[in-house]
């Protein structure tokens, strides 16, 4: 029983430190030196340092892109990517990151020499784009697929637009090429990288005129994935106003997200720890502030991971509902043990019991025997033998064959036997003292 007892404290003990030891989660990050990289590693040195359930741990990519690859070749738990990229089957949004904006511009032109004229930009509407060359900031297809998207909606056949992508570095030289005509940014309103495009357009070719996107909310409706959003004047500059009014655009979630087959509860544990350190972590990193909740609706373009829904919507199941099966699991053979072994006790001292037993009932018997016997050598003769039994029912009762009722029993039969014993004793003692009296009278 002690080593069963030792072996069911250590299954527990190695189940709850099972349990309880902290879970890492490898997350796709990219690129490097990117506000999304800083982020999560704000955040992963955060977990660790509050001591958290839920590590992260980073794995720096290209870029989003390959960050659902590895993610699709379950070599992540976790990646960060805009709600446009291709995702593998299965995956949920966890965590929105930041919307991203789409933001187009044409330049105006830089006035002539000794003109007071202002230029004016022959783009000013998106289908003026038509015949033209656009410049789209980032080199991933998912910023072509978008503007193509805005010009099959806008009424403006998408082959007759080229578009030429380049990198974030390489904004400088996209805004002096001469055949780019208008410009194209996705990325959250205060991106650096919009900015410097819009004040480099400013400087190289003229004033900025932003193109609205007027069928943003039917773009919203037929391509779930994207959002109607708008931005508002004065965004890219104040001194003078761009844009000088507020202007429809289309947006897109930049999302964590995880495949459904990561555990629930891991993932429920993750969202809740996420967005219990935004307000520290915003202090430190303000882009932290932008992290909101995603869409928790079943029919959601992107559905939310069950675990970070479960946790959003108030339904996360407690310790007992997520274990109690194994509890019982547990507990169930434990209990047939236990019995078991009663069981084979029980067996085992058979013997013992019925020693018992018949010491018992000759104590019993001895009692009227007692009262006949007319010798004390007699008398402790059978105390001896009483002692004897004492002994081996006590030695029964410490093996565990008898039970304290039963010595209770024996008790109370020895205890009779005793005051028989001590009754015939005085009784001969007595007869003995009167017959030398007798013969001396």
């Amino acid at each position: 029983m002690l080593a069963a007892g030792l072996m069911i404290f250590a299954a527990i003990a190695g189940a709850s430190f099972f349990m309880l030891r902290p879970t890492t989660l490898r997350i796709a990050v990219g690129p490097s030196g990117s506000e999304d990289q800083q982020l999560i590693q704000a955040l992963a040195q955060s977990f660790a340092r509050e001591g958290s359930p839920v590590r992260l741990s980073l794995i720096t990519t290209a870029g989003p892109v390959e960050s659902i690859a590895l993610l699709g070749a379950a070599k992540a738990d976790l990646a960060v990517a805009r709600a446009d990229e291709e995702m593998p089957e299965g995956t949920g949004s966890i965590a929105i990151l930041r919307k991203n904006v789409v933001v187009l511009w044409s330049p105006s032109g830089l006035p002539r020499r000794g003109s007071k004229k202002e230029p004016k930009s022959k783009i000013k509407v998106i289908d003026d784009l038509a015949g033209h060359r656009v410049g789209v900031v980032g080199r991933t297809k998912v910023n072509a697929t978008l503007l193509r998207v805005i010009l099959a909606e806008s009424g403006v056949n998408p082959d007759k637009v080229t578009i030429a992508q380049f990198n974030a570095d390489q904004i400088a030289g996209m805004v002096r090429d001469p055949t780019v005509d208008a410009f194209m940014t996705v990325g959250p309103l205060d991106s650096k990288i919009t900015s410097d495009a819009v004040i480099s357009t400013t400087r190289l070719r003229g004033e900025p005129t932003f193109l609205p996107i007027d069928v943003s909310e039917t773009i919203a409706r037929r391509h779930p994935l994207y959002e109607s959003e708008e931005i508002p004047g004065g965004s890219f500059g104040a001194s003078p106003t761009r844009p000088d009014d507020a202007i429809e655009t289309i947006g897109v979630n930049h999302l964590i997200v995880a495949p459904k087959s990561l555990s629930e509860n891991v993932v429920g544990a993750f969202t809740r720890q996420l967005f219990a350190v935004r307000p520290s972590l915003a202090r430190e990193l303000p882009i932290a502030a932008k992290i909101e909740k995603p869409n928790t609706d079943k029919d959601a373009a992107l559905p939310a991971h069950p675990g970070a829904a479960a946790y959003i919507d108030g339904n996360e199941r407690t310790f007992m509902e997520t274990y109690s099966d194994y509890i019982w699991g547990a507990i169930l053979p434990l209990s047939v043990l236990g019995s078991g072994s009663a069981a084979v006790r029980h067996y085992i001292k058979r013997d013992e019991r019925r020693t018992s037993t018949l010491h018992r009932e000759k104590l019993l018997s001895a009692i009227s025997v007692v009262r006949k016997i007319d010798s004390i050598e007699q008398l402790d003769t059978l105390q001896c033998e009483a002692d004897d039994f004492l002994r081996e029912t006590l030695d029964c009762f410490d093996d565990g064959a008898i039970e304290a009722g039963d010595l209770a029993a024996y008790s109370l039969v020895l205890e009779q036997f005793h005051h028989a014993v001590v009754d015939r004793r005085t009784a001969i003692s007595e007869a003995a003292a009167s017959v030398p009296r007798m013969r001396a009278g």
